[in-house]
């Protein structure tokens, strides 16, 4: 019994003692708030960072905002706004006690590796990452095929969020043309290609295209329709050459069934 009692206190020593250390419990931390990175901004919109602090209840003194290039330089991180203070560019601005960033007229020049630093009273300090970059427009789109297995395949250089669409002879595809994949970059075909296939990327800033041509449709149905037409003329001579042949055998035994009758 005496044994087991110790057991119990030795258990019980490590949860009495994080009762008189709270600060161990209340973790604080800060993220950006509904980013998903690295975040793409226009040339010349807005850019808006919001941080948002896990643990409410604790008290911030200072707010601290820096970025640095994404692939890294001997300048380091530079001061971009603090709160309290003053505008240190005229085209950034921090607002909610310094938890929001907003950089007007964003340029090539905003772009990196923004971090917020978060001073409490007690002098301890939180921060978080973000990576900013240009929102770029599509480029350079290509169509390819793969002849073994009848695919399309849609590529784009390094264009920001694209989206991909396809066009048979400047029309939606059908399902008897064939079907997109999931993200739109892949077509697969129901038959053998013809006519043109063009593959729409786009995003935000506009549009780009290229075409694959492929056999004209046109030739196509008119080898088939002669294809068809002959198979028919062959079948018409077919028919025309056996009932030729019924009719002259039939003539052949009528005459010798006159050949026998007695006079």
């Amino acid at each position: 019994m005496g044994l087991e009692l110790k057991r119990v206190r030795a258990a019980a020593l490590p949860l009495l003692s994080l009762l008189f250390v709270p600060w161990l419990c209340l973790c604080t931390s800060v993220t950006f708030r509904n980013i998903q990175q690295p975040l793409h901004v226009v040339l010349n919109d807005v850019l808006v960072l919001e941080a948002e602090i896990q643990n409410p209840k604790q008290q911030f003194v200072s707010v601290t905002w820096e970025r640095e290039a994404e692939s890294g330089t001997s300048l380091g991180k530079v001061k971009v706004a603090e709160f309290p203070g003053k505008n240190i560019d005229s085209r950034i601005a921090v607002e909610n006690n310094g938890a929001t960033l907003k950089v007007h007229g964003f340029c090539k020049a905003d772009c990196g590796v923004y971090t917020v630093t978060m001073t409490t009273k007690d002098h301890t300090s939180v921060s978080a990452n973000c990576l900013v970059k240009e929102y770029e427009a599509v480029h350079h789109v290509t169509v390819s095929i793969n002849v073994s297995h009848t695919t399309l395949l849609c590529k784009e250089a390094w264009g920001t969020d694209p989206t991909f669409r396809w066009l048979h002879e400047k029309a939606q595809i059908s399902d008897e043309v064939g079907r997109p994949s999931a993200d739109g970059q892949v077509l697969y075909l129901s038959s053998e290609p013809c006519g043109h296939f063009t593959c729409v990327v786009s995003n935000r800033l506009g549009q780009s295209s290229a075409t694959y041509t492929a056999e004209p449709c046109e030739r196509r149905s008119s080898g088939t329709a002669v294809a068809v037409a002959f198979l028919v003329i062959l079948l018409i001579s077919c028919a025309l050459l056996a009932f030729l042949m019924w009719r002259r055998q039939r003539r052949y035994l009528i005459r010798r069934e006159r050949l026998t009758e007695p006079f």
